[in-house]
């Protein structure tokens, strides 16, 4: 009976996970949209559109964990400021700085990699075969999203320079993903998420000191635009706070190869919330490429394949 109650609710954990993945990708798959209108018509930009909302989470986070500042050893304190550079201020930086040298179909595509990415890399990192159906249910997903993104007729064109930026911020999540969960289980997901924003501002300041364009902070604080501080509390609170809150969470649980699948949901998001807040169509390459995506995920998940014995030492990926 003991047993029993422990396996349901190690289930209902699971599910809770699951369901906390999805909210988080949808927050995600919204933020770019919020983020849009931070840097248009004059607006931040992208350096600065980063550190303001990165900051003011950082300092939210550090109000209630104040009392925790230093990680247990060098070895983690590094092992968390290369995670907040990657997941921090390369991944976003590169992202929008990508957008202004390729077009945004190739940012979309390329950024979509990062969970077949991280996949791979967990195959190489860990010594371990990764299940068959992990593989084929991905690259599933990932045709779905090249459909949802190309959809509105905008095609691929190859752009070295911006292309290459894009795929480095595929990467460079791929690589937090799998450094961080080392330490994911000594640390709390508040204290761990407070690091990663400390080390992804810290790393940024030197860009927003050096660009060219002139500070636009006092947008914000325009009474007379008031979508400017709507969309940036929404970035801080939902897209920040919570979301890389429960992410790291979630990845403990379900480790980063599943929770890295839902990101393929994050274009499905992006172009719901386009429909509903931007009037943007949906046409029908788009909803095929939804039915792809989850049913990618579907079959990553439900099709279970031999694990090799590399993989005992990698529970939970």
């Amino acid at each position: 009976m003991t047993a029993l109650k422990s396996n349901q609710k190690s289930g209902f954990i699971v599910l809770l996970a699951h369901l906390g993945a999805l909210l988080t990708v949808s927050a995600w798959g919204t933020s770019f949209i919020c983020s849009k209108v931070l840097m248009e018509d004059g607006g931040l930009t992208p350096v600065e559109t980063y550190v303001y909302r990165f900051t003011l989470a950082y300092i939210v986070l550090l109000l209630f964990t104040f009392r925790h500042i230093r990680s247990n050893s060098w070895r983690d304190e590094l092992t968390l400021a290369i995670s907040g550079l990657c997941a921090g201020s390369i991944y976003f930086i590169t992202e929008n700085y990508a957008l202004q040298n390729t077009t945004t179909a190739n940012v979309s595509m390329l950024s979509s990699l990062s969970p077949i990415v991280t996949t791979l890399l967990v195959g190489v990192v860990y010594h371990i075969k990764i299940q068959a159906g992990t593989i084929i249910g991905s690259l599933i997903a990932l045709v779905g999203v090249g459909c949802i993104i190309f959809s509105h007729g905008e095609g691929l064109e190859i752009r070295p320079l911006g292309d290459l930026i894009a795929l480095c911020s595929s990467f460079s999540w791929a690589i937090y993903t799998i450094v961080v969960k080392r330490i994911l289980p000594f640390y709390n997901s508040f204290f761990v998420t407070r690091k990663l924003f400390f080390y992804g501002v810290l790393f940024a300041l030197p860009m927003l000191m050096i660009q060219d364009a002139p500070l636009r902070i006092n947008i914000l604080f325009d009474t007379a635009q008031p979508q400017y501080m709507l969309n940036f509390l929404f970035l801080v609170i939902v897209c920040s706070l919570f979301s890389y809150v429960a992410w790291n969470e979630e990845m403990k649980i379900l480790g980063p190869v599943t929770a890295n699948n839902y990101m393929y949901l994050q274009p499905i998001v992006t172009m719901i919330v386009g429909y509903i807040a931007l009037g943007e169509a949906i046409y029908p390459l788009g909803y095929a490429g939804c039915a792809l995506v989850l049913g990618g995920l579907i079959l990553a998940d439900k099709w279970k394949g031999r694990v090799s014995k590399g993989a005992q030492g990698a529970q939970g990926l």
